[in-house]
């Protein structure tokens, strides 16, 4: 059993135990899915899931498995890479139940993981554990099992950073629905937090210039590693760069336009042609 694995979890798997804990039945405590995503180097890489209904009671688990043997091979046709990597459940504790609900999944897939996730929000926030299951024992006696926490942690793609960040102005903003913005507004946004981030960085150096913070060696080492990758240009070189990057993008997006209403063109005209 390797006790070195770590666990990444994608934003988009919390989003869908949060949903399937929403969405439970009235006299469930808990509820418990699949994990789907990769193994490679010893890091499991939850990319999606799935939720499995089940019952349990105090001395038996009943468990939907016909239903996730379906959803898995429906989940195969539309993404052979993502397999079976481990299962999860709502809450903060691994329970009495939790060893025969691991056996099925030790069946599925090598060193499965169980993550939880506790949605009771104590603390304010969604507690993310992630184990895996140890035998235990004296050699030649009494064996048995036990579940051993391993490093857990989120990690997003770009586009899911892009959604994430949309989903913060729902709530900056007080509304339940925020349109897209474009490329352009993206832009503008990211030059503003960049700008923020420069003042709070003259800030820090202004400060230890002037006695009123102490220096940090880890904080100038990073500013100092900051300031070597990038390249070094003068204001003008660096200008005529941006506004050719600015015009790429823009005829990107010409292009893009066009084509979009080409489209849409040709769709009502096919549409007129067979009335």
């Amino acid at each position: 059993m390797a006790l070195n694995l770590t666990l990444k979890v994608h934003p988009v798997v919390l989003f869908q135990i949060v949903d399937a804990f929403e969405r439970r039945n009235a006299r469930a405590y808990r509820v418990i899915g699949t994990l789907l995503g990769s193994v490679e180097k010893g890091v499991v890489e939850a990319t999606n899931c799935f939720c499995v209904p089940h019952k349990e009671h105090e001395d038996i688990v009943e468990a939907e498995l016909v239903y996730a043997k379906d959803m898995y091979e429906m989940n195969q046709q539309v993404n052979k890479q993502e397999i079976i990597v481990g299962w999860w459940a709502t809450g903060d504790t691994v329970t009495s139940h939790s060893s025969v609900i691991h056996e099925y999944y030790s069946r599925e897939c090598p060193n499965p993981v169980h993550m939880t996730l506790d949605t009771t929000l104590q603390g304010a926030h969604l507690g993310l554990k992630a184990f895996i299951n140890v035998s235990v024992g004296v050699p030649g006696g009494k064996q048995g099992s036990c579940f051993t926490p391993i490093p857990v942690e989120v990690i997003c793609y770009e586009p899911e950073v892009v959604s994430l960040r949309l989903c913060q102005k729902t709530i900056s903003l007080n509304q339940k629905c925020v349109e897209p913005t474009d490329d352009l507004q993206r832009i503008v946004e990211a030059a503003e937090n960049l700008k923020g981030l420069i003042d709070g960085v003259l800030s820090y150096v202004e400060d230890v210039i002037m006695g009123k913070r102490e220096a940090d060696n880890e904080i100038g080492r990073a500013l100092l590693s900051m300031v070597h990758s990038v390249p070094k240009m003068s204001s003008e070189q660096f200008q005529n760069m941006f506004n050719t990057n600015v015009k790429d993008l823009l005829m990107v997006l010409s292009l893009a336009q066009l084509v979009h209403t080409q489209l849409q063109l040709n769709e009502k005209l096919t549409f007129l042609s067979t009335i």
